[in-house]
Order: structure tokens, then C-alpha cells, then sequence
């Protein structure tokens, strides 16, 4: 255990709405703000919450998306803009939860609820849409500042302030900030690519993209 408090500062939600980019309409879910009240988390989505695009978003493998807090200082640097916590989509903002520390497959109490930690969190272009920035989704995988996602093993209320203590570490030991070098850097690791793969906590859609990437590169 470390002595490093782990909470929640910012539960963040929003439904899914039509905006206008580039003369384009597009709906999107990506727009998430942050709310004072506990809200109750089921094993699929968080009251309040809804995704646009749910071939890629939300389920039981991606409940919740998590977004460190520490990373925001970083983008509003880059951006040179002050940045309210759910600007990255994400539905819990949290501190001393960084992904070079979180392993897929952790387990979690947020209160009384218990989350694990089931794959890093992917960009997309909705992210670039929403902070108006066409290299957005670049300089997330470049930084490794993703954040992740939880499928929820026990659902109940969630709320901000709520410390958030560790329960169980994966014995496998692989950094969400592991996953994203894999993914994005080392893509002919095949060692490497094997050993997420078989993570038994490893999200559906993860471990079928790595096990593409395997099949292509042991042709």
C-alpha cells in the first residue's frame, strides 16, 4: 500500500449531444461536467452518463473512465487555458491514481463500491474535437497521460472526495503506462504483446487488437 492519498476529487457526467464542427454535425458523449451529488454506478454506466458511439464506449468493460488529475496542469500549459475536471471525457477525476502505478486488473473500493481496472483509456477523434485541437489524440498516446477505464465488480453510490483504497494488486504487474508503450511504441514486442494479451482482466476489445497484432506478426 502506498502512503499516497487515492480519491476521487470530481465525479463528471453528461449525455450524449449534437454540436457543430467544422460546418459538420456530430454527436458525441465526450462532454462530461462535473456534479456535487453521489450518483449511483451500475455494472454498465454511471447515473446521469451516456456515450454517442457504443461499439467503442461504455459496457461492462469500460463502466467507468478515469482521468489523473495531476495531468491537467500539463494541458493547460500546452494549451496555455484553464481546464475544469471532465474536460477529457472522463466520468471520475482522481489523484495518486497515475497509470505509471495502476495495473489492469487492480481492484479498487471507491466507498463501497469495488471497480477494476480492465484497459487504458483510447483517444479518439472526439477528444481533438472537443478541446479544438487536431493533434489531441497524438499527444495523449505521445505522453502516455490516457487515463483508463473500470468495469464496476460491486455497484452502489459514488461521490467527489470519496478516498479510494486498493484491494488487490494483479499479480501479472502490468502499468496501464506499460499497455500504452506496448500499444503505441513497441508494436513488434511480440513477447510483450503475449504477456497483455493473456491478462485474464484485460478488456474484450484489448485483448482482440493485441491478439490481431500477434496473428500479423507471427505470419
Amino acid at each position: 500500500m502506498r502512503d499516497i492519498t487515492m480519491e476521487v476529487v470530481s465525479v463528471n457526467v453528461g449525455l450524449p449531444q449534437t454540436i457543430m464542427y467544422q460546418g459538420k454535425e456530430l454527436v458525441t458523449g465526450i462532454y462530461k461536467y462535473p456534479v456535487s451529488s453521489s450518483l449511483y454506478i451500475s455494472k454498465t454506466q454511471l447515473d446521469g452518463d451516456g456515450q454517442a458511439d457504443l461499439t467503442l464506449h461504455g459496457g461492462a468493460d469500460k463502466a467507468l473512465c478515469v482521468y489523473p488529475e495531476e495531468h491537467y496542469a500539463h494541458w493547460e500549459q500546452v494549451l496555455g487555458q484553464k481546464m475544469e475536471a471532465g474536460t477529457f471525457g472522463e466520468n471520475l477525476t482522481v489523484r495518486g491514481l497515475l497509470e505509471d502505478q495502476v495495473c489492469i486488473g487492480d481492484t479498487y473500493a471507491i466507498g463501497d463500491v469495488i471497480v477494476q481496472v480492465s484497459q487504458p483509456r483510447q483517444p479518439c477523434h472526439k477528444l481533438a474535437k472537443r478541446l479544438d485541437w487536431v493533434d489531441a489524440v497524438l499527444q495523449v498516446q505521445e505522453t502516455g497521460y490516457t487515463g483508463y477505464y473500470l468495469r464496476v465488480l460491486k455497484e452502489g453510490e459514488i461521490s467527489k472526495n470519496t478516498q479510494v483504497r486498493l484491494i488487490a494488486k494483479d499479480e501479472a504487474g502490468v502499468t496501464v503506462a506499460h499497455a500504452n508503450q506496448i500499444k503505441y511504441h513497441e508494436k513488434t514486442n511480440i513477447e510483450a504483446a503475449q504477456h497483455i494479451a493473456a491478462l485474464q482482466a484485460l478488456s474484450a476489445s484489448w485483448k482482440q487488437s493485441f491478439l490481431k497484432r500477434l496473428a500479423e506478426l507471427e505470419v
